[in-house]
């Protein structure tokens, strides 16, 4: 799908040369950008982006300065994507702990359809990592027409089964989401404003921020006298309590205020042209030992779940002030016949590059599996030089691709290569995989009785998946259950990076088995995460969670250090009055409620979402974003329905069209 898109710009533009734009004006040469991936080139947007989307080639012309071009005969089938000319544009950002929320405002004219005739146009949406759709408005200008969005149930939709299957929405790549406005005039100013939400990438100690925000230079309005003004708003709230050091920043931000956990910057600038890099944005929050906090807030009003709301964090502090845990870890690799080709490769390289970051005084074992298991070792085996030198051997005789997937066999061998593992190290599991199997549910529940055994630290699950086709839900509340995390890629291109990522996370830990001596009158008490992962220098730790009863005024955190030691701090307990918390739960509870009601089968939980989504505004399984029609005053009265999924949780986004005075 990302290449057809691709390709239909290159048609678009090379029909963009048709437009005349006055004597001595031209428009600026369409260049290729590396967006798709390391080996392609392709048109794909890299910031939000406005396109006039033309089946009949005779339409496109300049409509202000008619061309009188020769006729043009035939179609284009797909249509052709012309991007549209952006006059302006505008980015506001806040970033509050470990999220950042964005508003993108833009205006886009459309230049190369001529008077008189319209045409369907394509907005396209590159988010960050981990981006969710929050919100979309449209307004046209020259007619009585807008468009904004409204979330709804999807079990209680009347109109589920009228489903646009050839002109809605879709995602080109997991982290970019298109769809279509029907029918605008030639000459139109197409005013867009969408929202969304992402994760702060977490390294070496610091936040980082990543927005794209680069555009082409074919986008530049056509005409020296077309001002374009470019205006960033940034806002970080740490919500922790020690303060901020800024480590670098793309764009020449300034600083408007600074308080301790808080910085407000601005660049409101009249350029020649547009941006060409993502907004990238990076600082630390400063410590030298473990610190955290509690954070305490009130439901929002009208929220369906009375219970208060608290947040709990704790960050691990510089590296050089605090020792590691021994590592015994297992990989447990899917070789079946769907990962073959590049997915094998850049596991079997990211193998090895994790493998280089044990020490001689960590262990490890390798299980490949398909419909059967292959064990490197029948035993743990220390990271020496050579056992290393021998798993590089092995890795590349072994991790071939065949056959089936049966996730159940090694995890329960790999659960037994750990059961005498020893006391002063953390042991854990990496599962990668693409597939899905039977009995996952099953897998579920034997690997809590296996945690339950009652060992000083049990085995971690940490999990990864690839692609479309593995059961993310199950990956993520296996990782739950195993008090490890879990990630995804549904690009084998970055599958080194991520699984280099997730094996920092796992391969640092500092503090284990972690508790909270929670007050005994608090009632009706939900954590999210149920079990407290364990803190590593490669994330910071926050769990969330909504009580009734009173919290003191102190709340003292236990864990286990690398030498065996109990760790205890006090942390302090604070109402937060600046910081709006509610926004990092709801996303954090609708991840995890979603997994509960997949793994029990619960309607009740899901039902549960599906009104912490339509309170909050946040994507989820149970729910759809619509896009309401208004027509002189009056919302559309027919609405047609366009069906698409997003990123981590399969989510539902519709369109809904106006079918009273157009037909798609």
């Amino acid at each position: 799908m990302a290449g057809e898109f691709s390709a239909s710009i290159t048609c678009g533009l090379m029909l963009s040369k048709r437009l005349y734009y006055g004597k001595g004006a031209s428009p600026a040469p369409a260049v290729m950008s590396r967006s798709l991936s390391s080996s392609t080139e392709s048109y794909l947007p890299t910031a939000v982006m406005a396109y006039a989307m033309v089946s009949e080639p005779v339409m496109v012309d300049n409509p202000d300065v008619p061309s009188y071009q020769p006729y043009v005969h035939g179609r284009c089938d797909p249509p052709a994507l012309i991007p549209l000319h952006m006059h302006e544009v505008s980015m506001e950002v806040e970033c509050l702990m470990d999220t950042a929320f964005v508003t993108v405002r833009g205006a886009w004219r459309v230049h190369c359809i001529m008077a008189g005739r319209r045409c369907d146009c394509r907005i396209a949406i590159p988010m960050g990592e981990q981006g969710s759709l929050l919100g979309v408005e449209v307004d046209i200008s020259g007619s009585e027409r807008s468009y904004n969005s409204k979330w709804v149930s999807l079990a209680d939709s009347n109109d589920t089964e009228k489903v646009v299957r050839s002109g809605g929405g879709c995602f080109l790549t997991p982290h970019i989401y298109t769809f279509n406005i029907p029918q605008v005039d030639g000459g139109s100013i197409v005013s867009v404003k969408v929202s969304w939400s992402q994760k702060l990438s977490y390294q070496d100690g610091q936040f980082c921020l990543n927005v794209p925000f680069s555009f082409p230079a074919y986008v530049i309005p056509v005409g020296k006298k077309i001002p374009k003004r470019e205006k960033i708003q940034l806002n970080v709230n740490s919500g922790f309590g020690t303060e901020i050091l800024i480590q670098c920043t793309s764009h020449p931000l300034k600083e408007l205020s600074r308080e301790v956990r808080k910085l407000s910057f601005m660049y409101d600038e009249e350029v020649p042209a547009w941006s060409t890099s993502d907004l990238n944005f990076a600082y630390t929050v400063s410590a030298n030992g473990i610190f955290g906090g509690v954070l305490l807030q009130s439901p929002p009003l009208h929220d369906f779940d009375e219970r208060e709301m608290f947040c709990f964090y704790l960050f691990p502090g510089n590296k050089q002030n605090r020792k590691v845990f021994r590592k015994e870890v297992v990989f447990v690799v899917d070789t079946s016949e769907s990962m073959q080709g590049c997915a094998i490769e850049n596991v079997k390289n990211a193998l090895l590059a994790s493998l280089s970051k044990l020490s001689s005084q960590d262990s490890f074992n390798i299980i490949a599996f398909n419909n059967e298991i292959h064990l490197f070792s029948s035993t743990m085996v220390l990271a020496t030089r050579e056992s290393i030198l021998n798993a590089t051997e092995w890795l590349s005789s072994n991790l071939t691709t065949d056959g089936g997937t049966n996730i159940m066999l090694p995890l329960k061998q790999a659960m037994k290569l750990l059961s005498d593992h020893a006391s002063e190290s953390v042991p854990f599991i990496f599962l990668i995989t693409d597939g899905s199997v039977e009995d996952e549910r099953e897998i579920c529940n034997v690997m809590k009785s296996y945690l339950a055994s009652g060992a000083s630290v049990s085995p971690r699950i940490y999990t990864f998946g690839i692609g479309l086709y593995c059961n993310h839900y199950f990956l993520k509340m296996l990782a739950e259950i195993g008090r490890g995390h879990y990630d995804c890629t549904y690009d084998a291109d970055n599958i080194e990076s991520q699984v280099e990522r997730l094996f920092n996370t796992a391969s640092s830990v500092v503090l284990a088995n972690i508790t909270m001596d929670l007050p005994e009158n608090l009632d009706s008490l939900e954590l999210f995460p149920s079990h407290i992962p364990d803190l590593s220098f490669g994330s910071p730790l926050i769990v969330s969670g909504r009580y009734k009863g009173d919290f003191q005024d102190v709340i003292k955190v236990k864990g286990l250090t690398a030498d065996m030691s109990t760790f205890v701090t006090e942390l302090k307990v604070q109402n937060a009055k600046d910081v709006s918390f509610d926004r990092i739960l709801t996303r954090m509870q609708i991840d995890i409620v979603t997994c509960r009601a997949w793994l029990s089968q619960s309607k009740e939980l899901g039902e549960k979402v599906a009104k912490i989504s339509l309170q909050s505004s946040f994507p989820s399984e149970y729910t759809g974003l619509i896009l309401l029609q208004t027509d002189s005053g009056r919302k559309a009265p027919e609405p047609l329905l366009v069906r698409e999924v997003y990123f981590f949780l399969i989510v539902h986004i519709y369109i809904y069209i106006d079918t009273h005075t157009h037909t798609l």
